[in-house]
């Protein structure tokens, strides 16, 4: 494996196109190809236009194939990826890999392309061939409907070098170059096989590449260099010219006070580049001696906003000291910049956009005056080149694309000040959970549901949502109810961890699931009741002792397969801690009523009322199995030096047996940053006399491990968070707390938190702690079951059965207070040991692939859409989200005879190794190294460790095959091929159906 790309021959690639296009219906990848409407067409640089978005200098236009993935998919104005005098090995033993992380905001540490100059000179020669002829043969727009242009740095002497010198005169006038010749000669050959091109079309494509140029300087660069570079620009090559502007001409202060605002505090940048850079009081009047000058060239000349943003690496996100800031967090600072030079300028200064620019805010940018706009994080997430689709139609429709006559300086302001608290631009409250699932991604059949992988039950959430969205909630109940025993209580305080793991995250927000389920339960619950009956008896008897969730859900399991189930609860109701601790403004008693109806309808002997201390004697009294689902019953400590503490789970079950008519006084310190923390704090700010509640935690509010929408809802109801301070003692009504401060992040990212020595006191009439309960580890030994080190029972992993045969512990009383759904995890676990088959069956995802497909790209308005199912990606159906964000193509999609869903593959020779598709792999993987891999030859497979193959002879179809670590010589047509069956066919259908990939 190696990080420098292979450039594909022009002739590759027009067979590329054309033969993917005839057989598959895409253009590398991209499946829904925008067209333009002729009538449609603005003017720029005395060339036509006819959308004013593309790709920013970047990953997305450093090869071919990446310019035509774009054109394909909406874009029109192309700014080339930046070249400079330092390039191809040189420059890459400075860019260390992987380069790009993505996941929420941007970051990356590469800036200019990886290829030698003349190497990247002949990849946009080849995409201005590639596009002319597209646009024409798939009436994709005409042919003069897109302009090129050039991105040059960093300083005058290396523009003025003969490498970069050669560079730009080419791309002004390439009729000479042997590049353009040999584009020209392969063009006409290919044209006798295109059905709207002719031989006169090829002949007629222009030699005349680019008219304009982007400055792009480095960090620090003198103002009269920038200066100089222009004036060389405009007055000696004649170039229409926009110089980057860096957002630090806005200042520190202002930066940072933004970022800070917006939760993105964590975000680490020195004052020094605001001092090195460019000067706003510098910047001003040199833009207008150069637009002056420009105006007498008869040129047009404006800034581009805006350039990189650098901030430092602190916790580990790339290989890196430093690395530049993108995207959702970038967009108020250079959104605010646009405002700033538009009001000093009246308006007349023209801007080029690029920073955060995405569908959701296209149209009001444009409306403005401000274009031509590029973007590039938008295209690195899910969805990729396709979302340039959406944003291109939006912009047809809304034709808000008008001639320059000058910029609404008060339009963007107002952008700019929304921009602060749009919720597309602000920082969640806590650091995003992690999407990934904890396993490997397998060489074949990769495609898997990340939300139903990610809940502990596995529920048929791509089931059962469809169903719901169309009134079908009977039938959406009863898919529902095959894995989940307690659809009320999971509908309404579920941790939905498949939303956290949902790909919709990646786009703007998860699809709203647990709302969904609970829509389904409200919906069919008295039909689902009514047809609900006792199952023919199995012949089996078990006890559960405990009526919290996890005992109400293996009696659920059991009960449904025709076990004889009898379940034991001391107290006078079913629920646990749910019905008699979480406050009912979280939950209401009745819907947990109605999840403990089903148990009633399925047979369920409910005793009310009865403790069990002998778990042994009771199975001796004809049981097959005892269940232990007694939670985790004994209070956590939180010893202080002086004073007293009232247990969190104590004082919420007085506040809900008394409605709130608790006396703790009118300060009340709640000490924890957990979920039940949050409920606490809750309860207390709506007990009878409190004024003020102070939720305590030793690290900050991101580090809190609740849940963002717990602790935003304890936010909202007006709790007071008191970061940063450990408790020591209560007195005097007052709690006096040692002060703390974050250290710098270990080798994995998480920040500890060490005392700065002093000490700060809190009102606080009753001190609250939330700090976990614990299992009861006495009641177990006393029940003759082992323990381990830390009190808790000791059970067989895969059936949870103890040393004690036929005696079995779930729920929070196996390993500590856990969520409702991981109860019913182990409630399924004990369940199916004891049935000695699965408790449900699988349903599968309705969705069809082309349905799948045509949601890719598309950001939606989440309060507008009604039908979640609308945004449900299908990713067991589709996933693809590897293919979806590789720039340059080299995760492919392909379809191979026998299996049900397609394949991915990976190309060596078009990786540059950014790492961007380990973002977005829902597995614990990096698919550019772990999925199957397409090699162009031997010694690329040499130089790697990936899995994978190479074609030797494809005429034969013999190849050499690396699989489990052996390398072999391997014929395809042979049936004793020594890989799976799988992996035969596999390379297989590359060799029969997408030799095009082979270069």
């Amino acid at each position: 494996m190696s990080d420098i790309m292979t450039s594909i021959p022009f002739s590759r690639l027009l067979e590329w196109v054309v033969e993917e296009k005839e057989d598959k219906g895409t253009i590398f990848g991209i499946r829904r190809p925008f067209k333009a409407d002729p009538a449609d067409t603005a003017e720029i640089f005395g060339r036509k236009l006819e959308t004013p978005i593309g790709p920013a200098a970047g990953p997305h236009t450093q090869l071919a194939q990446n310019i035509v993935a774009a054109y394909v998919a909406g874009s029109r104005f192309f700014e080339l990826k930046t070249v400079q005098i330092m390039d191809g090995e040189e420059l890459s033993a400075c860019v260390n890999k992987p380069c790009i992380l993505a996941e929420d905001e941007g970051y990356n540490c590469e800036w200019s392309t990886e290829l030698y100059v003349p190497q990247a000179m002949e990849e946009y020669i080849k995409a201005w061939f590639l596009l002319h002829i597209l646009s024409k043969e798939y009436g994709l727009g005409t042919a003069d409907g897109f302009q090129f242009n050039m991105s040059v740095g960093y300083d005058l002497a290396g523009i003025k070098s003969e490498k970069i010198n050669t560079f730009i005169d080419t791309m002004m006038d390439a009729g000479e170059s042997s590049i353009f010749r040999e584009c020209m000669r392969d063009a006409r050959a290919m044209a006798k096989r295109l059905k709207n091109v002719t031989e006169e079309d090829v002949e007629a494509i222009p030699a005349k590449i680019c008219n304009s140029a982007t400055i792009s300087t480095l960090h620090g660069c003198p103002p009269q260099e920038i200066e100089s570079i222009a004036d060389y620009l405009l007055k000696e090559k004649g170039l229409h010219t926009f110089i980057k502007c860096n957002p630090t001409l806005l200042g520190y202060d202002f930066a940072r006070k933004t970022m800070d605002d917006m939760g993105y505090d964590y975000m680490v940048f020195g004052d020094f580049h605001f001092k090195d850079d460019l000067q706003y009081e510098d910047a001003v009047p040199m833009l207008k001696r150069l637009m002056e000058l420009a105006d007498k060239k008869g040129l047009e000349f404006g800034v581009k906003i805006t350039n990189t943003f650098p901030v430092d690496v602190k916790e580990h996100q790339l290989p890196s000291e430093e690395m530049y800031m993108s995207g959702k967090a970038l967009f108020p600072l250079s959104i605010s910049l646009a405002a700033k030079l538009s009001k000093e300028f009246g308006g007349n200064l023209r801007i080029s956009y690029s920073g955060g620019a995405d569908a959701y805010n296209i149209e009001e940018i444009i409306d403005t005056g401000i274009w031509p706009v590029t973007v590039a994080t938008t295209l690195l997430k899910p969805g990729g080149y396709q979302r340039l689709t959406q944003m291109a139609k939006k912009l047809q429709e809304s034709k808000v694309l008008r001639p320059f006559e000058g910029i609404d300086a008060e339009a963007v302001s107002k952008i700019a000040e929304k921009a602060k608290s749009d919720k597309h631009h602000v920082k969640a409250a806590k650091p995003l959970p992690s999407r990934k699932m904890k396993q490997p991604v397998p060489l074949l059949d990769c495609y898997v549901a990340p939300c139903k992988e990610g809940c502990p039950i596995h529920q048929d959430i791509t089931a059962y949502m469809p169903l719901a969205d169309e009134g079908k909630y009977k039938e959406a109940l009863e898919v529902i109810m095959e894995r989940n025993a307690l659809p009320f209580i999971t509908g309404t305080i579920c941790a939905h961890n498949c939303m956290s793991k949902c790909t919709r995250n990646f786009y703007e927000e998860p699809v709203h699931i647990r709302d969904n389920k609970l829509k389904a339960a409200q919906g069919g619950y008295e039909e689902v009741l009514k047809a609900l009956k006792p199952a023919e008896e199995n012949g089996k008897k078990a006890a559960v002792i405990g009526g919290g969730p996890a005992g109400m859900a293996c009696a659920y399991y059991l009960a449904k397969a025709g076990t004889k189930v009898t379940l034991y609860e001391q107290s006078g109701s079913l629920g646990g801690v749910v019905s008699q601790v979480i406050p009912e403004f979280r939950i209401s008693s009745s819907l947990v009523e109605k999840d403990a109806s089903f148990l009633e309808k399925l047979g369920v002997d409910i005793q009310l009322n009865v403790r069990i201390d002998n778990a042994p004697a009771l199975k001796n009294q004809g049981y097959d199995a005892v269940i232990l689902a007694v939670g985790a019953s004994k209070p956590g400590e939180l010893p202080l030096e002086k004073g007293g503490v009232i247990n969190a789970l104590e004082f919420l079950k007085e506040f809900k047996q008394n409605d709130g008519h608790v006396m703790i006084g009118k300060n009340v310190a709640v000490i924890g940053g957990g979920n039940t923390a949050m409920d606490t704090a809750r309860a207390a700010k709506r007990t009878e006399g409190v004024e003020h509640v102070y939720l305590v935690y030793r690290r900050t509010k991101r580090y809190m491990p609740a849940d963002e929408e717990e602790l935003l809802m304890a936010v909202e109801d007006g709790v007071e968070f008191k970061e940063l301070l450990s408790p020591v003692l209560l007195e005097d009504g007052e709690l006096v707390c040692k002060a703390m401060e974050l250290s710098d992040p270990d080798e994995t990212g998480r920040r500890g938190v060490k005392s700065t020595g002093q000490r700060v006191k809190i009102p606080a009439d009753t001190v609250i702690a939330a700090v976990g309960e614990q299992v009861p580890s006495s009641f177990y030994q006393e029940n003759g079951i082992h323990v381990d080190s830390r009190g808790r029972a000791k059970t067989d992993p895969e059936t949870l059965m103890t040393n004690k045969e036929g005696i079995y512990v779930i729920g929070d009383g196996l390993s500590g207070p856990a969520t409702v759904v991981e109860g019913m995890r182990d409630a399924m676990k004990a369940a199916e040991h004891i049935l000695g088959i699965p408790v449900s069956k699988g349903e599968d995802n309705p969705s069809s692939k082309e349905d799948c497909c045509e949601k890719k790209g598309i950001l939606k308005d989440t309060q507008e859409e009604k039908d979640q199912s609308r945004r449900c990606l299908g990713c067991d159906v589709v996933c693809e989200n590897c293919v979806d964000v590789c720039p340059n193509r080299a995760n492919v999609s392909i379809h191979v005879p026998g299996f049900e869903k397609d394949q991915v593959i990976h190309i060596d020779y078009m990786c540059n190794e950014c790492g961007n598709c380990r973002s977005f792999c829902p597995y614990e993987s990096a698919p550019y190294l772990d999925k199957f891999t397409l090699f162009a030859n031997e010694n690329d497979m040499e130089n790697s460790k990936n899995e994978g193959f190479t074609v030797l002879d494809l005429m034969e179809q013999k190849c050499q095959v690396r699989y489990l670590g052996e390398t072999m010589t391997v014929n395809l047509k042979d049936g004793s091929c020594a890989v799976t069956e799988g992996l035969r066919r596999l390379m297989t259908v590359v060799c029969e159906d997408y030799a095009f990939y082979l270069l």
